[in-house]
């Protein structure tokens, strides 16, 4: 892969650490344009290029009951309003090949959820977006098997890719997050990322949603960008504890600023 490639005025540098941050579910559009300018003042300020991520419904939920998120329509036009009003590249998730021409019309970048990478339908219909494709590594695959879904995107012609590790099931309601994925997955060339939040999920740990560890992210995220992560995923929040979903994983807005300037001196001194 180019050190630099696009997507309208989207452009990933490969040597360069950057962030992608946002709140796990649109809830409202008020809070989604503040955490957007938030975080766009903070990383501009460290140098840190960055991509909003929030997403329209979140279809993997542990029960029926949980929110889901405003929905694709609603949540597109919002979304819409952040790159316009901020000039920010977007992530968002898709869940359907039939989402995937839609969204590509105001994302960026085109995240494929953990639960569905192994989805061929789904990932190559995101390819053909011409789009990045964030593949997020699902929590039963080990980093070799990586390649089989690579292989899904460029032979729809697209070479856009991000990988993104989230941990490993563990036992029960448990995730583990091994280095070596990092190590291993960066040998395909394409820029790897950690997911620094999903990564201390409790899935399904508190009965009808997922439970969590927030203490540990600064540990997770710290460590994985030491061992080659170029990229750090974090669902940021104005107030986790009252977050409509994630609630116990989502990283506190008016924290993120010092965890970022720590991150971007791991990454500069072991590179």
């Amino acid at each position: 892969m180019s050190k630099k490639e696009s997507t309208r005025s989207f452009k990933l540098d490969s040597d360069a650490f950057f962030f992608i941050g946002g709140p796990c579910v649109i809830e409202s559009e008020s809070m989604v344009m503040n955490t957007a300018g938030t975080l766009q003042e903070i990383t501009g300020r460290l140098g840190i290029p960055f991509i909003f991520k929030a997403s329209y419904d979140k279809a993997n939920r542990t029960s029926a009951k949980s929110f889901r998120g405003v929905g694709m329509e609603k949540g597109l036009k919002i979304l819409a309003g952040v790159k316009k009003e901020f000039g920010l590249p977007i992530l968002t998730d898709v869940h359907s090949p039939a989402e995937c021409v839609k969204a590509a019309g105001v994302a960026d970048v085109l995240q494929i959820p953990a639960f569905l990478c192994r989805q061929t339908d789904l990932v190559v219909a995101a390819a053909k977006t011409g789009r990045y494709v964030n593949i997020k590594k699902g929590q039963f695959l080990s980093p070799y098997e990586i390649g089989n879904i690579i292989s899904k995107v460029t032979g729809a012609g697209n070479k856009k890719i991000m990988l993104t590790e989230r941990g490993f099931s563990f036992g029960y309601n448990n995730l583990v997050v091994d280095l070596k994925s990092i190590a291993y997955m960066k040998t395909t060339g394409y820029p790897v990322i950690i997911d620094a939040t999903h990564a201390v999920q409790r899935p399904g740990g508190a009965g009808t949603s997922s439970g969590g560890e927030r203490q540990y992210i600064e540990a997770i995220a710290k460590g994985a960008v030491a061992a080659g992560a170029t990229g750090v995923f974090m669902e940021v929040h104005p107030d986790p504890d009252r977050a409509m979903s994630d609630r116990e994983t989502q990283y506190r807005l008016d924290s993120i600023e010092g965890l970022l300037f720590s991150l971007k001196d791991i990454y500069e001194v072991t590179r």
